[in-house]
């Protein structure tokens, strides 16, 4: 099934960016945005326009080379923008649009997604067609593009970006925060949030990768006992899915609930409702970090491909619980087995169709998956194979197919093994049946010892 029946009209394939530049100037009070986009492009084919993707905002002046354009017109969700003569096959070009108005969320088949108001604050929540309700866009999954955002708020808010904050001025009752990343970096993953923040750094994480939390300072005792071991984590799933593949991992609670956590490059969105104080949501905080080997650094040409990502992150869930001793990946197993033995069979997760691609089907079945290759060729294997598949794949995009792909460099007839449970709907047999898991447990026991 091509992308565009996945996430109809989103994107162009006559082009790619190479860099974003965002000026944004926002007002919480208000929700008012006035910004600039400097995009870096190359024409892949010839072309006599280009389409950016574009939800809810109003265009003023477009330039083109230096030069303002004339004939700028909306197509729907599209702003066009004509180029003189016809743009040659690798011409560069960079395209200057001064936009604004009054950002909101779009709607659609996954409810509301893009740019959102909080009580007190903004947030950005993407996944997968809300780029475009904050800039202008080439909006897929495969188009991944540098990264300069400025954000320019009432100096009481704090501002968190991807990437190095590399300055942060004030001016009067105004602040700007300037962000540099350098990291290809998909739209949907692309992300800045807007609060009444404190920064903390959670503890156990001096000396390894740089960790921050921003949070309302109301919630500070339960964010640090319920994100008090993400720093083990980042050990654990370092030694199991090799080097974590960016400079920093920054985690913004917020002062509102949110229905789901979610994941942008080298940063993680969780509502207050996932700081209770209890660790109750500590599997998603272990999700949401796995994300950022599976999604982010090695990330999806096309979103039919989505298990890739959130197997691997459901998978992670069951390594921490293992690790901390909770109940074995095994069990893990074995109950998200028994959820989907008593759900339709009416899914085939390689291409589960738009309606259906964040199905908790495609997560559990992708875990399962995951878990069937681990038992079938053992500990070191597998995650030899976890750390060469990421190892391999850095900073790129890839399908099923490149997995089947690196499958078939690591053993012969693997295949068989992954098939089942991702291209057929009938259920495969549950993988290492249901006897304790010591045989199973392995290296992930070893690999950080005194639980």
């Amino acid at each position: 099934m091509p992308e565009r029946d996945y996430v109809k009209k989103q994107g162009s394939p006559l082009y790619d960016v190479t860099h974003y530049d965002l000026d944004l100037d926002y007002t919480v009070r208000t929700n008012r945005l006035v910004a600039t986009a400097r995009i870096d492009v190359t024409l892949i084919e010839p072309a006599k326009e280009l389409e950016f993707d574009l939800v809810g905002l109003v265009v003023g002046d477009v330039r083109v080379d230096g030069v303002s354009v004339k004939g700028v017109k909306r197509r729907g969700d599209k702003l066009v923008v004509p180029l003189r003569g016809e743009g040659g096959a690798r011409r560069r070009l960079q395209v200057v649009i001064e936009y604004g108005g009054t950002p909101q969320p779009r709607r659609g088949p996954w409810g509301e997604v893009g740019f959102e108001e909080l009580t007190d604050g903004a947030l950005v929540a993407a996944q997968p067609d809300g780029a475009p309700t904050w800039f202008p866009c080439n909006d897929r999954p495969s188009a991944r593009a540098t990264y300069r955002i400025s954000v320019t708020t009432e100096a009481a808010y704090t501002v968190v970006g991807n990437g190095e904050l590399i300055s942060r001025t004030r001016s009067a009752s105004r602040a700007t925060s300037v962000f540099d990343n350098a990291t290809p970096t998909a739209t949907y993953l692309a992300n800045i949030q807007i609060g009444r923040y404190s920064e903390t750094t959670p503890a156990g994480s001096r000396g390894g990768v740089p960790q921050s939390i921003y949070l309302p300072d109301r919630l500070r005792r339960k964010v640090a006992h319920d994100f008090g071991r993400q720093p083990e984590m980042m050990r654990l799933f370092v030694g199991l899915f090799g080097p974590y593949p960016f400079s920093r991992y920054d985690v913004v609670v917020t002062d509102d609930a949110l229905e789901i956590p979610l994941e942008a490059q080298a940063l993680s969105i969780f509502g207050s409702n996932h700081a209770d104080g209890k660790r109750t949501s500590e599997r998603l905080v272990a999700h949401e970090l796995a994300h950022q080997w599976f999604g982010n650094a090695v990330g999806l040409a096309r979103w039919r491909d989505i298990w890739l990502n959130e197997g691997f992150a459901c998978y992670a869930e069951w390594l921490w619980w293992d690790h901390i001793g909770e109940s074995t990946a095994q069990e893990s197993a074995a109950r998200a087995y028994d959820v989907l033995a008593g759900e339709p069979k009416d899914i085939r997760i390689s291409d589960p169709g738009p309606d259906l691609m964040f199905d908790d089907r495609v997560y559990k079945r992708g875990a399962l998956a995951l878990h069937a290759l681990r038992i079938a060729i053992g500990d070191e294997a597998f995650f030899d194979l976890v750390r060469g598949w990421v190892a391999g794949h850095l900073d790129t995009v890839v399908t099923t197919d490149d997995f089947r792909r690196h499958l078939s460099v690591v053993e012969p007839g693997l295949d068989g093994v992954l098939s089942p449970w991702i291209d057929e709907r009938a259920l495969p047999k549950l993988p290492g049946g249901r006897h304790p898991e010591a045989e199973h447990r392995g290296l992930v026991a070893r690999l950080l010892p005194g639980r």
